[in-house]
């Protein structure tokens, strides 16, 4: 029998699980938002990126990472970020939170306006070392989500699917679910070969994810 494809990430080593709460527990700062490509900071260190439709939970999963509540503000309308925000962990790593995409209740010059600079983000930044693309669980994957990994692949930048929300998934549909991003993300020459199952509200997943990011270089 051939090994399950996209297996879901098991709970890492000891010595993994604490290099990566070292790296989140230590300095975590609110760099800048950037508008345009010219405004990134220096690619001197690597960096990883959080990309996800609006109303995914980004935001939450960044201050679960975090364990700060505030660090990344979560909008009450879906799609009103606009900036490629950027944050450091400590001097380590340059950690990124995009633009939510697929839905925004915005001027549609606006939507195009960040969409541009999101696609020219992930095609042209050279410290790019992954792009955590996150997928609602209650959902899988979606056609814009399809769009942007599809990027991905034509730009080379490898990506890991991480399921946000698993907490709001009955265990009967969580198998249908997970087969369903399987067999898309099968089509993705650029995905990471595993899942990661997270709960913002839970913590499911966070010291798993915490530990992926500290072990990238």
């Amino acid at each position: 029998m051939s090994p399950l494809p996209f297996p879901l990430a098991e709970a890492p080593e000891p010595v993994a699980a604490e290099r990566g709460r070292k790296l989140f527990a230590g300095p975590v700062d609110f760099l800048k938002g950037v508008v345009a490509m010219d405004g990134l900071p220096p690619d001197d260190r690597p960096e990883i990126c959080f990309a996800g439709r609006s109303n995914v939970g980004k935001s939450s999963l960044i201050n679960a990472l975090t364990g700060r509540k505030g660090l990344a503000r979560a909008s009450n309308t879906p799609g009103r970020t606009q900036e490629i925000n950027y944050f450091t962990l400590g001097d380590q790593y340059y950690m990124v939170d995009l633009p939510g995409y697929g839905y925004a209740e915005a001027p549609v010059a606006v939507v195009e306006r960040w969409q541009r600079l999101l696609k020219a983000y992930l095609a042209g930044r050279a410290s790019l070392r992954r792009a955590f693309v996150l997928i609602d669980a209650r959902h899988g994957v979606k056609p814009v989500d399809a769009e942007i990994m599809s990027l991905l692949d034509g730009a080379a930048v490898n990506f890991q699917v991480v399921l946000t929300k698993a907490d709001k998934v009955k265990e009967k549909d969580r198998a249908r679910v997970l087969a369903q991003v399987r067999e898309k993300l099968a089509k993705h020459p650029a995905a990471f070969p595993e899942l990661v199952l997270t709960s913002s509200e839970k913590g499911d997943g966070i010291a798993t994810l915490r530990a992926i990011i500290a072990g990238i270089a």
